[in-house]
């Protein structure tokens, strides 16, 4: 039976709420979108056109998938962060909207620094932070830097997706390992790195567990290892007064800050994302002594 653009959407919705999907509505819109192969804005303006019985069929495989648990994002391809769409693959994470408090608060440190700020994504992934901040802050030259040959292949798909080849670099970078000399001193440094306990990924939700690249998400045996690491052996990278800022788990905002504080870090400080989370911890370098 013949159904519109909108009933064939909402019928998903349905189903996808009825299957505990958290953004039903998000997710129906984009699969359909990409099994029509239309845009958003030619998707509202076809609303109340019929769907032609190979995209009904085309839009009912992509269904079957998400209720099997493989996330939107990599059935389409794409996702957006801070306004900006942006490639994805299953060699890195989907980016959350809490994430956004990561960039939102690098943006700033960035813009604090003035022109010519140098800022590095460690552990970028899809590049979605450090193109945030370079979007936000167009006096700031950014480095992507992560040490997964894949999720660098899709930063620099995201880097010319969003034509800021002439700001933004990508490098493969250790974040365990203190840094390469040649990377130089940058006045913000923003990482979202791996922070699930080893011991607890088993029992993540099955979207992400069984789909989402198992390397940016294991943090070690208790979750820390990438904030010991950095903390200790990322500091001369930083110039005096920059800024170190890390997207933390649930209940790990207190260690993280006792980890920077142990590095000497200053001006240590939490900020909660719109859930209530305690997910970003930022701190500075000191600064340079003045010569008497």
């Amino acid at each position: 039976m013949a159904t519109t653009y909108n009933n064939l959407c909402l019928d998903i919705r349905k189903r996808f709420r009825a299957a505990g999907v958290e953004s039903a509505q998000l997710e129906a819109r984009e699969l359909l979108c990409y099994a029509a192969e239309k845009s958003r804005q030619q998707f509202f303006k076809d609303m109340q056109l019929y769907v032609s019985a190979e995209v009904e069929e085309r839009a009912e495989e992509l269904v079957q998938r998400r209720l099997k648990g493989e996330p939107v994002a990599y059935i389409v391809g794409e996702w957006e962060f801070y306004g900006m769409p942006l490639d994805i693959s299953p060699e890195v994470l989907v980016p959350r909207m809490d994430t956004e408090l990561l960039a939102e608060r690098a943006i700033l440190a960035a813009r604090a620094a003035g022109e010519g700020a140098r800022v590095l994504d460690l552990c970028c992934g899809s590049g979605c932070v450090g193109l945030a901040v370079a979007a936000n802050a167009p006096d700031c030259r950014v480095t992507l830097a992560d040490w997964s040959d894949g999720a660098l292949k899709v930063a620099k798909q995201n880097i010319r997706r969003s034509d800021l080849s002439a700001r933004v670099i990508s490098v493969r970078a250790n974040a365990k390992e203190p840094p390469a000399s040649a990377l130089g001193e940058f006045d913000v440094i923003a990482c979202n790195p791996p922070y699930i306990p080893t011991g607890d990924i088993a029992g993540l939700d099955a979207t992400v567990r069984d789909y989402e690249p198992h390397l940016a998400l294991d943090g070690g045996e208790d979750g820390l290892d990438f904030y010991r690491a950095i903390t200790a052996r990322w500091m001369n990278a930083l110039r005096p007064g920059g800024t170190l800022l890390f997207e933390v788990g649930i209940r790990q905002a207190g260690d993280v800050e006792k980890l920077m504080a142990e590095a000497e870090f200053q001006n240590i400080a939490s900020f909660q994302d719109t859930g209530g989370v305690w997910r970003v911890v930022e701190g500075s370098a000191a600064a340079a002594e003045e010569e008497g």
